[in-house]
């Protein structure tokens, strides 16, 4: 009787062990599904990239993984981009903000159609380009702060979340399992990288330091260098850096490579995205050797997801061969666990 204790005793310790220390087949990453099969195939791919004995090694250096923001790390659905939300709220709901007739009207209707469900008007000149505009001659501390005051702002269509909340958490723990098996994590965006910088700090900040946030450019000059050319002016003492009031470039689609190709050096051994956007440098990354994984926004329930739109997606990336993400199936959670989707609603006082 003894013996059989013993053994199964000893059996139940080894069962122990190697789940303990055989590790990476059991490993899971919190928020996902544990059945998840796209948790599955990259914990079984980090694996693999990460053991000096796997024929698929990677040194460290070379583990780069670069992931889009808006839609990929954080919502983009309430009603519509971040940096857009933060451009009406300047051109509509600041009183300091001298927007011309013509672009009050336009941020006006935009709203209007957002927040209603309908599709939006084109605007005078790229949203960018206006965003550029509606903070020309904010120092860069002044845009930081300013970026970080809207932050503090309820997220329209959700109760007890503020933007600066609106990350999707499986996707944060992703990013820190990736780093804690030496990876080097990168962000590139469509929205301005100053702003994607402040918006990310709290959240991500610990594994993506602000030199690794690539973004859309925004033009800068010095605050005593008046028409003369950067290359032609000397910053001196009492100068101030200043935003200019003109986009430089808009970092998506092939602009993507390009940004990755100049600040980085190397192709991405991992690329996430979420849409059309984030396509070229997904491409990039699977033509030199690596992965792409592809969110779809199919969560009609726990966020403003939109089927149709996934669908579509998911069968452009099935024929490019990326992998898809239900956010829907593998996600566990989507927000933090006291944000509640709302049903949209519209104050026409915002609007006022």
């Amino acid at each position: 009787m003894k013996r059989k204790l013993c053994a199964i005793l000893l059996c139940a310790a080894m069962l122990f062990a190697f789940s303990a220390c055989g590790g990476k087949e059991a490993e899971t990453i919190p928020y996902w599904r544990a059945d998840s099969p796209t948790m599955a195939s990259i914990v079984s791919y980090v694996s693999a990239v990460t053991d000096e004995k796997n024929e698929s090694y990677v040194p460290p250096e070379e583990r780069i993984a670069v992931f889009d923001m808006d839609g990929t790390l954080y919502g983009e659905r309430f009603p519509t981009y971040f940096d857009e939300c933060l451009l009406l709220h300047r051109l509509l709901h600041d009183e300091s903000c001298q927007a011309s007739p013509e672009d009050s009207a336009w941020a006006l209707e935009a709203e209007n159609a957002l927040r209603s469900g309908e599709p939006e008007p084109d605007s005078p000149r790229s949203s960018a380009q206006m965003a550029a505009e509606a903070f020309q001659g904010f120092t860069v501390e002044e845009y930081r702060t300013y970026v970080r005051s809207f932050m503090t702002e309820p997220v329209w269509g959700f109760e007890d979340m503020t933007y600066e909340e609106g990350f999707y958490l499986p996707m944060v723990a992703l990013v820190r399992y990736l780093s804690e098996n030496g990876f080097t994590v990168f962000i590139s965006s469509g929205s301005e990288r100053t702003l994607a910088r402040e918006l990310i700090a709290d959240t991500l900040g610990e594994w993506i330091p602000p030199y690794r946030v690539i973004g859309s450019t925004f033009s800068l000059e010095a605050s005593g260098q008046d028409e003369q050319e950067g290359r032609k002016y000397t910053y001196a003492p009492d100068d101030e850096v200043l935003l200019e009031g003109n986009l430089i470039q808009k970092n998506q689609r092939m602009n993507k490579v390009v940004t990755i190709v100049d600040e980085i050096g190397i192709a991405p051994l991992l690329v996430f995205g979420n849409s059309s956007g984030d396509i070229s440098m997904a491409e990039y990354a699977v033509q030199n050797g690596g992965r792409a994984y592809m969110l779809l926004c199919d969560d009609t329930e726990r966020d403003y997801g939109d089927l149709e739109t996934a669908a579509s997606f998911a069968e452009t990336c099935r024929e490019l061969g990326f992998n898809t993400v239900s956010m829907r199936d593998e996600f566990e959670t989507i927000f933090k666990t006291d944000a509640v989707k709302a049903a949209p609603h519209f104050d026409e006082d915002q609007a006022a």
